[in-house]
């Protein structure tokens, strides 16, 4: 099963943050598994395990056990996500809520318990129950990792404060047990905090929140930036697929010339007959996918012009540049020298 992630902006501020409060970046590096160059684009994906990992070794390396909370106080959504940033420019408030559900797996890839089933629904839901509204984040499984639950709500809060809205929020919910660190949770939120409640909810004052005007409303960036998001949110979908996952157990080990149906379905847990129907089910077959992730590969090595023919030949698995050059020529009509050499004429045109 394909893991979870998440945004690299989220990673990349936990990191930033850490180290503000002296933890060194290389100690968070290594014990998190993450590589500094993962977070360059922020809208990246990290493994969330890895950001689990990094979360618990900035507590320790800074000896902060509130980091989570200080997290969520420090950094609105808008600076970590491109959710964020289509919130701030939706009509109202309401219409926020609505894109940040749309595009929560954008943020983190969780599940989510709706009634008491993990198959899917929105992880924030509003419940109108004995004449009060709640938010109510549904993840399954809260408490394995209640340092979300804690930076989720902090930045909730922390933000409508920040807008003025601090007085529709009246009581926070959790499902975890009281930390040591509670005096952190009197300041931040300052309202009752419930600890081992039955939900991870907020309570609400009233619904008048949901007509409020963000920040920057805008139907003209709220278009562009929801334009991105879906096409962020179908690349993350095609990665989830069979295929997807295949093209990622391919790259790792094209170069070694093993790239075989055999090897790729040991990895996935399956036998070669049940890899092959899934792919069928995709409309496509293992030979395809290899020979396509190929043919993107050869023409991104070669347009950037730092690798010759030949590493590319090696990079892509063929046992000789021959090979390469006649799959190559099938793939395009042009051998792989060609279209370096177009590529260097280009640049050298360009820089004239």
């Amino acid at each position: 099963m394909p893991e979870s992630t998440v945004a690299a902006g989220y990673a990349r501020a936990l990191m930033a943050l850490a180290v503000s409060k002296g933890a060194r970046q290389q100690d968070l590096v290594e014990r998190s598994g993450i590589d500094p160059d993962e977070l360059l684009d922020q809208d990246a994906r990290i493994a969330f395990a890895k950001y689990i990992a990094l979360m618990r070794a900035g507590k320790a390396l800074c000896d902060e056990p509130a980091l989570a909370l200080h997290f969520g106080e420090a950094f609105d959504i808008a600076e970590l996500s491109i959710v964020g940033l289509i919130g701030a420019a939706a009509e109202t408030m309401g219409d926020a809520f609505a894109q940040l559900n749309r595009y929560a797996r954008l943020v983190v890839e969780v599940d989510v318990d709706v009634d008491g089933d993990s198959s899917g629904g929105s992880r924030l839901a509003l419940l109108r129950e004995a004449g009060e509204l709640w938010i109510v984040d549904r993840r399954a499984r809260p408490n394995d990792f209640p340092e979300l639950t804690e930076s989720s709500f902090a930045r909730m809060v922390c933000a409508s404060r920040r807008f003025g809205q601090a007085q529709f929020v009246k009581a926070v919910h959790v499902t975890h047990a009281a930390p040591a660190y509670q005096t952190e949770y009197a300041r931040i939120f300052q309202m009752p905090v419930v600890f081992e409640s039955g939900r991870n909810a907020l309570l609400m004052t009233d619904d008048s929140w949901l007509t409020l005007q963000p920040r920057m409303p805008s139907r003209y960036l709220f278009g562009l930036l929801s334009e991105r998001a879906q096409a962020l949110l179908s690349s993350l979908e095609s990665s989830k697929s069979i295929r997807g996952h295949v093209e990622s157990l391919l790259m790792p080990i094209l170069h070694t010339g093993d790239a075989s149906m055999e090897v790729i379905a040991g990895k996935l847990g399956l036998s070669r007959q049940a890899l092959s129907r899934k792919l069928k089910v995709d409309g496509t077959t293992f030979e395809t996918v290899l020979d396509e992730l190929r043919h993107q590969l050869a023409l991104s090595y070669l347009s950037a012009k730092k690798v010759s023919v030949n590493e590319t030949a090696y990079l892509l698995g063929f046992s000789e540049a021959a090979a390469f050059s006649r799959a190559f020529k099938r793939w395009t009509g042009m051998s792989p020298r060609a279209l370096r050499a177009s590529a260097i004429e280009d640049e050298r045109r360009g820089n004239s």
